[in-house]
């Protein structure tokens, strides 16, 4: 706790005040009565002025004891930092999940006050809510909630200065629950930034990982497709050989009918000289 340290006599009442305004509202001016004769001397003469509790903060002050609001003061430390670091998303988040913790935390409450002898009522079930909210949303009132001392509720919209005074018996903390020191504050910033740098290269991890993916798939779709052509430049080689092969004989034969051409034609001409030879003696005889 910062500022100026209690008296002893401050120690005193502020732990009177803590146990007297855990008790139900119906016994709490016999049970300061008994408190303030024991103690006696200025002391005394302090818890015998202490003021009765409202019921609504009486509930809250049983939401203290039974260790619940140590997860608001936490939330509202974080809402602090993400207001601080201008964080939209962070601010989003942590403003819905204030909301469903304030109102289990009331709802806590009421349970807690039922227990004990003392329903709430609708509207001293609203203060609960607005008090409890108002210790999520400003550190100095979650200081003032925390000490488990409230004698009357604390809304927001309707605290002026010194309003935290009149709302807690005893002393009022001042700071107990304020910001983080900056060197905390920074360090949780960096932790956030390292956080968020592990995130981003994860999300980049995974995205290399399915680009990976890809790029393996098209590689075998593009090897399948080489394979296929290689199979059809092999077998466009055997038909060209083959077919080479055909040309060859072919060629061979051509050249052996022109040979025969050759040799028949011959043999033609040479016949027809004979004839024309025949046909010259013939002629020759007939005339004689």
């Amino acid at each position: 706790m910062t500022g100026a340290a209690r008296s002893d006599d401050d120690a005193l009442v502020d732990g009177a005040a803590a146990d007297l305004l855990a008790l139900p509202p119906a016994r709490f001016t016999a049970a300061r009565a008994e408190r303030a004769a024991a103690a006696a001397g200025p002391v005394g003469r302090r818890i015998a002025k202490l003021r009765k509790p409202t019921v609504a903060a009486w509930a809250v002050n049983l939401l203290v004891r039974d260790g619940r609001l140590g997860e608001a003061v936490e939330l509202s430390r974080a809402l602090q930092e993400a207001q601080d670091d201008l964080d939209a998303a962070e601010l989003a988040r942590l403003g819905k999940q204030r909301r469903q913790l304030v109102a289990a935390l009331a709802r806590r409450a009421g349970e807690l006050a039922a227990e004990a002898g003392t329903p709430l009522s609708a509207a001293m079930a609203e203060s609960v809510e607005k008090t409890v909210n108002a210790a999520v949303v400003d550190p100095e009132v979650a200081a003032a909630v925390l000490t488990g001392r409230l004698v009357s509720p604390i809304d927001l919209a309707t605290l002026d200065a010194g309003g935290l005074g009149d709302a807690v018996a005893g002393s009022v903390p001042q700071g107990v629950a304020a910001s983080p020191p900056r060197d905390d504050l920074a360090a949780r910033r960096a932790r956030k930034a390292a956080e968020r740098a592990v995130r981003e290269a994860e999300r980049a991890h995974a995205d290399a990982a399915r680009e990976s993916a890809a790029a393996d798939r098209r590689l075998a779709t593009a090897r399948e497709r080489a394979d296929r052509a290689r199979e059809r430049v092999e077998g466009l080689r055997a038909d060209l050989a083959r077919a080479e092969a055909d040309a060859a004989d072919a060629d061979a034969v051509v050249g052996q009918r022109e040979s025969e051409h050759k040799e028949a034609a011959a043999a033609a001409r040479v016949a027809q000289r004979a004839v024309e030879r025949a046909e010259t003696a013939r002629a020759e005889g007939t005339d004689a």
